[in-house]
């Protein structure tokens, strides 16, 4: 997969996998990655190919864009939404205050 991205040399490259195994490949392979922008996207493919629906612009505008899909999933996004996201949350603050993560 890096030799055909490479190939490509692209100025960006938009990364959609689902989370976090998206952050974790952009994590492990950016240095060997040919490109000058990495940009880890999501769902957004699936939005434009129209195969998952947005939420509604109320739950977007108020940032809760997530609520909706996790309740119409919640077997699929339990582990990202009540596990992975607030470990990540709890890691960002414990650095800002002590200069150093935690896991």
């Amino acid at each position: 997969m890096l030799a055909k991205v490479n190939e490509f040399k692209p100025e960006i490259l938009f990364v959609g996998m689902t989370a976090p195994k998206q952050e974790k490949w952009v994590y492990t392979n950016k240095e060997q990655l040919d490109a000058n922008i990495i940009v880890s996207i999501g769902a957004v493919f699936d939005f434009y190919a129209g195969t998952v629906k947005r939420s509604s612009q109320f739950w977007i505008s108020i940032g809760l864009e997530w609520f909706p899909r996790f309740l119409r999933e919640p077997k699929r996004l339990a582990k990202r939404n009540l596990g992975s996201t607030p470990k990540f949350i709890l890691e960002i603050i414990w650095y800002k205050i002590f200069g150093q993560g935690i896991l």
